[in-house]
């Protein structure tokens, strides 16, 4: 019970602390250009997220030849960059995963 609560508390903490930061900026602090530069950082972070759930193994190294989520990554970018939809672009990396494994 003891780690369910300290879960829960960590997630709290990280929660208040990200949020207070959205909540107590108002918009009107920004001018243009710093609205322009904040727009692109989650396009920043999005390859630092993905990257290590793409490449790395277990071990975490770095893993090139024979490995079924660089396809399915370039399934899933190609989808995306076509439909502009993220949930066909989620479901087609999903799926072109799974039959990769299957058939594997």
């Amino acid at each position: 019970m003891s780690d369910l609560v300290l879960i829960i508390y960590c997630g709290l903490i990280t929660f208040l602390t990200r949020f207070s930061m959205i909540a107590l900026l108002k918009k009107e602090m920004f001018n243009d250009r710093i609205r322009e530069v904040l727009s692109y950082v989650p396009s920043a972070i999005f390859p630092a997220i993905i990257f290590p759930a793409i490449f790395l193994d277990n071990s975490g190294t770095v893993q090139i030849e024979d490995n079924p989520k660089i396809i399915a990554a370039i399934i899933a970018m190609l989808v995306g960059v076509l439909s502009k939809n993220i949930i066909g672009t989620i479901l087609s990396g999903l799926l072109s995963y799974w039959i990769i494994i299957y058939i594997s």
